[in-house]
C-alpha cells in the first residue's frame, strides 16, 4: 500500500481533533439549550415534546408540534417532526423534517422536506437555537410561500385564490386522513 492510499483512509490527527472539538462544542450548546427548553416548556402551548431521542443521541432530537392557533385548517393537526443536528451546530442549522405526514406548499408531503430559509446555510446564524427552528415551523404552517412550494399542488389553490378549498384539504388530512396526525405522546 502506499502512503497515498494510507492518506486518503485516515484523517490527520489534526483534523480528527478539530472534528472533535466542534463536537463537543455542539454538546454543550445542545445542553444550554435544553435547559431553556426544560423552563420554557410549562408555558409553551404549541410545542408539546422536545429533546433529544435517548441521551446516548444528543445530535438526534424530536419534536411534537400542534396547529392549535395557527388557522389555516392546521389547528386540530399534531405532527412529529425529526430533527438531526450536525456536529458543526450551531455554526450549520439542524435538519428539520416532518415525520408525520403534512399537506402544505411548503413540505415536501413523501419526505416531509421543510422550505424555509431559516434551516438553509444561507439564512443560518449561531445566534438561533433548536427551539426557535422548532417554533419557526410551527409558524411556517399558517404562513405558507408560494414562491418556492414543494408541494406544487397546495401552492396552486393557494395562488389560484381557493383558500377556502386549502383549508379544507388541510382539514381532512389533519383529521380525517390515515396518519396524517401524530397520536403518540
Amino acid at each position: 500500500m502506499s502512503n497515498d492510499d494510507n492518506t486518503n483512509r485516515t484523517q490527520s490527527p489534526s483534523a480528527e481533533a478539530a472534528a472533535s472539538s466542534s463536537s463537543r462544542s455542539a454538546t454543550k450548546r445542545l445542553l444550554r439549550e435544553l435547559a431553556v427548553w426544560e423552563k420554557e416548556a410549562q408555558t409553551e402551548t404549541g410545542i408539546e415534546r422536545l429533546g433529544p431521542v435517548s441521551e446516548d443521541e444528543l445530535l438526534r432530537w424530536e419534536a411534537v408540534i400542534n396547529g392549535r392557533g395557527i388557522g389555516g385548517g392546521y389547528d386540530d393537526g399534531r405532527w412529529l417532526l425529526r430533527i438531526e443536528i450536525p456536529p458543526t451546530y450551531p455554526l450549520a442549522p439542524p435538519r428539520i423534517a416532518f415525520a408525520t405526514p403534512v399537506v402544505h406548499a411548503n413540505v415536501a408531503l413523501g419526505t416531509g422536506e421543510i422550505c424555509l430559509d431559516l434551516l438553509s446555510g444561507e439564512a443560518w446564524t449561531p445566534a438561533y437555537s433548536v427551539l426557535e427552528c422548532v417554533r419557526a415551523v410551527r409558524l411556517l404552517l399558517g404562513c405558507p410561500g408560494v414562491d418556492s412550494p414543494l408541494n406544487v399542488d397546495v401552492a396552486a389553490l393557494l395562488r389560484a385564490g381557493d383558500a377556502v378549498g386549502a383549508r379544507r384539504l388541510v382539514e381532512f388530512f389533519c383529521r380525517d386522513a390515515e396518519g396524517g396526525r401524530y397520536e403518540g405522546s
